[in-house]
């Protein structure tokens, strides 16, 4: 898949994932990369900026699977900027849905 269109849906797919629970950035990329194949490299950096912007709120939990792991939590904030990705998401998708539409209608 076009590198391109991954950076541009990633951080909608982070946002939606937290909007149901708390996760960890592994877990993050776990789910993420069921369906798009991505890197870890990917997601951290966009995890820190995103909490520098206060969409989500982080905190340590014990794990008993090694060390504490750093959860991710959205704030208000967060849920209000993916209310507003997913609808241009859905204007923008319909948009490209329509033109290889008509696309294909002339050949």
């Amino acid at each position: 898949m076009n590198i391109q269109f991954k950076k541009g849906v990633l951080e909608l797919c982070v946002l939606a994932l937290l909007n149901k629970k708390d996760r960890y950035g592994y877990e993050l990329v776990q789910k993420i990369s069921e369906q798009i194949a991505i890197s870890e490299g990917s997601v951290y950096p966009l995890l820190r900026r995103l909490a520098k912007e206060e969409y989500f709120t982080t905190y340590l939990q014990e794990s008993k699977e090694g060390p504490s792991r750093k959860y991710y939590s959205l704030t208000q904030k967060g849920r209000d900027y993916l209310n507003q990705l997913q609808d241009e998401w859905v204007q923008f998708s319909a948009g490209v849905n329509e033109v290889i539409k008509e696309s294909e209608q002339d050949e």
